[in-house]
């Protein structure tokens, strides 16, 4: 009887420990796909100079060193800042 809870206790011990590092190497590997796919989608967050959303860098335009989400938003910047001077 003693011998068969020891077994059992021994048993529960080494299940649990074989989730734990099967739960770790899941997670790991899902952090690794997640890297690959923001590597791959490319580009970095930019944020526009007159609404301050955040944008992918490649949906971006760059003018005079500030970035921009449309056009329109770059023509109101660049206007503003010649009065403001």
């Amino acid at each position: 009887m003693n011998l068969l809870l020891i077994r059992l206790i021994i048993f529960a011990v080494l299940f649990f420990a074989g989730l734990k590092l099967y739960r770790m190497y899941r997670e790991w590997k899902l952090e690794r796909e997640d890297t690959t796919q923001a590597g791959s989608q490319g580009g970095q967050m930019v944020r526009c100079a007159w609404c301050q959303v955040h944008l992918p860098e490649d949906d971006a335009l760059r003018d005079k060193g500030q970035w921009f989400c449309t056009a329109d938003h770059r023509d109101k910047y660049l206007e503003e800042r010649k009065h403001g001077d």
